[in-house]
């Protein structure tokens, strides 16, 4: 199904496949990503890419030979101070229930089942993300790193944390301000209440921007 969100409706490639039952809303595109995401003036690769299944929300951009698997959820970030597009670069595989938000993925990277990558994370060329790991907001990681699995990428450059050190992973997630970095929201970190009331407004100002939406095919 293709949405129009915000007068702005999803593109799909003629060599491109979109499972049927696949959602495609707004500015989704599918682009190459040597060539138009970076400008880089290299040749347009071979365009063959898989779109499975809940591709979500605006500006989303994915390059050639990518496969997206099912049940993964791809979602810009339109709140916060800078929206942030997601962007996958050429021959990346997204494994089923991999959720990616607003983040940047370079060529050849895996992400495996319910990899998760959220807000502002770059993923250098050919980076792992394994089976339920998580690249945190903002997360930088150099190329071919790998994140094992159940495991927590945190910072710039990347540092992995097992999770079973709640204190100092908590830590960890507290520097990263990701209140701020998905919603835009400021509140103190230990005022959970008032944050969590505010990101629950901000989430739900965004959702109703859906009301709107078309279907255009």
């Amino acid at each position: 199904m293709l949405i129009r969100h915000r007068g702005r409706s999803p593109v799909v490639d003629p060599g491109a496949y979109v499972a049927p039952n696949a959602t495609l809303v707004g500015d989704v595109s599918k682009v190459s990503f040597l060539t138009q995401a970076f400008d880089s003036g290299l040749p347009l690769p071979d365009e063959r890419v898989s779109l499975m299944f809940d591709i979500g929300t605006p500006d989303v951009a994915v390059g050639a030979a990518c496969v997206v698997s099912e049940h993964a959820v791809l979602r810009a970030t339109a709140v916060g101070a800078v929206p942030q597009p997601v962007v996958l670069g050429d021959h990346v595989f997204v494994g089923p229930h991999a959720t990616l938000l607003g983040c940047t993925v370079g060529r050849c990277c895996y992400l495996a089942t319910n990899a998760t990558v959220l807000h502002g994370a770059r993923l250098g060329a050919g980076a792992v993300v394994a089976v339920g790991a998580l690249a945190h907001a903002g997360a930088v990681l150099p190329s071919e790193m790998f994140v094992p699995p159940m495991t927590v990428a945190i910072g710039d450059p990347a540092r992995v944390y097992p999770t079973d050190r709640p204190d100092e992973l908590a830590e960890a997630v507290r520097g990263v301000n990701f209140a701020q970095a998905a919603f835009g929201v400021t509140h103190d970190w230990t005022d959970r209440i008032a944050r969590y009331e505010r990101i629950a407004e901000v989430r739900g100002a965004e959702y109703a921007a859906h009301l709107d939406d078309e279907i255009v095919g």
